[in-house]
């Protein structure tokens, strides 16, 4: 186990009251990243205490199962405009920073009034492109991880921690 039930409780609570106290007044709309972000979105939007809509995209990126190439296709856009909204992109995790380059490169186009990042994980180590993450929850290793939304192969992501994948592990239940 690399971050408890407990330590993600506490850390989403407190990202709850920053992001409430930064967009105090602002016409707030959360983008989550499907499918990994929905457990974290799910439980940072009840923690909120400012008015929001939520929105998702789904992305995928192209490479291994544990390495992203940076080639990315829109799998399921946005519902509703952007134009003129402050958008926070909720992510479960950043890794090398490819795929959220093209997302936000994306969602600028819409001509948002902001764009900000929020992400549960983050690994400094692995970043290929520098991105400006306003709000993360913990930084890792550069270890892949699973649980809390996160998966391999599909599994693991209903595991309400987060966990280290070694090397030679098969996706199974």
């Amino acid at each position: 186990m690399l971050i408890s039930t407990e330590q993600l409780e506490q850390r989403v609570g407190e990202l709850g009251l920053e992001i409430s106290r930064d967009y105090a007044d602002k016409d707030l709309v959360m983008v989550g990243v499907l499918r990994g972000a929905v457990i974290f979105i799910a439980d940072l939007l009840r923690q909120l205490e400012v008015p929001c809509e939520i929105d998702f995209m789904a992305v995928s990126s192209y490479g291994s199962s544990r390495d992203s190439s940076g080639v990315v296709r829109i799998l399921k856009d946005l519902d509703d405009s952007i134009t003129g909204r402050d958008v926070l992109i909720v992510e479960d995790i950043v890794d090398s920073g490819l795929t959220l380059n093209y997302l936000m490169r994306n969602l600028q186009a819409r001509d948002p009034a902001s764009i900000e990042v929020c992400s549960l994980l983050t690994k400094p180590e692995r970043r290929r492109v520098e991105i400006p993450i306003r709000y993360v929850g913990f930084e890792i290793p550069n270890t892949f991880v699973v649980g809390y939304g996160l998966d391999y192969g599909q599994h693991y992501r209903n595991l309400d921690y987060v966990a280290e994948l070694p090397d030679d592990t098969e996706p199974s239940l």
